[in-house]
C-alpha cells in the first residue's frame, strides 16, 4: 500500500497561477459606455485575444501596415456591410478577400436591399440560384470586365460604380471602389449560383481570379513588421489562397514576417487553424482563433478598433 505520508507538498503561495484577481471582470453596471465594457472584460482567454487582435488592427493603421479582411459570403448575409465600410472609411482596412458568393450576395443588397434565398426551398423544384438580375449583372460584369484588363473584384466593382442600383450605398464592393481599397475574388468553378447560368464564362472568371491573386501578393508584403490579417468565416478556400499568396511574396524575396493573424469562425476549422493562424506566424508573429458568431464578434472588434484610434 501507498503511504501518502510521504507525499510532498507546498504552499499555493508559492506557486505560479495562471487567473489573478486582477484579471477578472467588472460587475455589469448600468449606462457604462462601449469603452468601459471593453475594460470590464475578464483579460483571461478570448476576451483577452479580441482585445489584442483590436490592439495590433489600432497598432498597424498607426504604423501604416496592411489589414487584410478575408472573409465567407455569410458575413455580408449576417447584415454586417454597414460595419466594414466604417473601417474603410476609417482607412483601418487595405485589401478585401472574397470568395464567389461574396460578390452575389453583395450585388443583390445594392440591387433590391435584400438577399438569401430558402435554398431548400427552392431546390425541389430547380430554382434555386435562377434568379436572372444576379447571373446577368454579375457575369457580364466579369466579362466585359476581364477583357478590359482587370481583375474578377475591380470588374464588379467598376459594374457597380456606374450601374444605377437603389441600394449601392450598402455595398461592400463600391465602398471599396470609392475608398481606392482593392477587393480580391477567388471563385471555386462550380460553387456559385451564377455558375448555373447561360451567361456564365468560366474563362473570363478564371483569368480574373487569378489576377486577383496576384494582386494579393502584391498586398502581402505589407504585412511585414506590424500588419495583420483577419479571416471570418471561410474555412477552406481563403484560408488556402492567403497561405499560397504568402508564399509567393516570399518566393519572389519579400520579407512578411512579425505580423497578427486571426481567423473567427463560429466553430474549430482545421484549414483555417493551420493556414491562417498557425503556419504563417510560425516563424515569427502572432496567432489567434477566436469562436463566435461573426454577427456578434464583428462589431464588437470593429466598435473596440474605432474607440482606440
Amino acid at each position: 500500500m501507498i503511504n501518502l505520508k510521504k507525499v510532498k507538498r507546498y504552499s499555493i503561495k508559492s506557486r505560479a497561477s495562471k487567473v489573478h484577481q486582477g484579471d477578472f471582470a467588472l460587475k455589469p453596471v448600468k449606462g457604462r459606455s462601449f469603452s468601459a465594457f471593453l475594460d470590464s472584460l475578464p483579460n483571461i482567454l478570448k476576451a483577452k485575444d479580441l482585445g489584442a487582435v483590436s490592439a495590433d488592427i489600432v497598432s498597424a493603421r498607426k504604423k501604416n501596415k496592411g489589414v487584410i479582411f478575408m472573409a465567407g459570403a455569410h458575413v455580408i448575409k449576417c447584415g454586417l456591410n454597414p460595419v466594414l465600410i466604417e473601417l474603410f472609411r476609417k482607412k483601418i482596412i487595405t485589401c478585401v478577400c472574397l470568395n464567389g458568393a461574396g460578390i452575389i450576395h453583395d450585388f443583390e443588397i445594392a440591387y433590391q436591399g435584400k438577399t438569401s434565398e430558402d435554398v431548400a426551398a427552392n431546390l425541389k423544384d430547380g430554382k434555386f440560384g435562377m434568379g436572372k438580375e444576379t447571373a446577368d449583372f454579375l457575369n457580364s460584369a466579369v466579362k466585359e470586365g476581364v477583357k478590359a484588363g482587370f481583375g474578377l473584384g475591380y470588374a464588379v466593382a467598376n459594374k457597380l460604380a456606374t450601374a444605377l442600383l437603389a441600394h449601392k450605398d450598402l455595398s461592400l464592393i463600391y465602398n471599396a471602389y470609392i475608398h481606392k481599397i482593392p477587393v480580391c475574388v477567388f471563385v471555386g468553378i462550380g460553387t456559385d449560383i451564377i455558375h448555373q447560368h447561360p451567361s456564365f464564362d468560366p474563362a473570363a472568371t478564371a483569368v480574373g481570379s487569378l489576377r486577383d491573386f496576384h494582386i494579393l501578393v502584391e498586398n502581402i508584403p505589407s504585412l511585414n513588421q506590424g500588419g495583420v490579417a483577419l479571416n471570418f468565416g471561410s474555412a477552406v478556400l481563403l484560408p488556402e489562397v492567403f497561405l499560397k499568396a504568402l508564399n509567393l511574396a516570399r518566393n519572389l524575396g519579400n520579407k512578411v514576417c512579425d505580423f497578427t493573424s486571426a481567423n473567427f469562425d463560429m466553430l474549430y476549422q482545421y484549414r483555417a487553424a493551420q493556414n491562417v493562424v498557425s503556419r504563417p506566424t510560425s516563424s515569427g508573429g502572432k496567432g489567434y482563433y477566436i469562436i463566435g458568431h461573426h454577427e456578434i464578434i464583428l462589431p464588437l472588434l470593429a466598435q473596440s478598433v474605432i474607440e482606440n484610434i
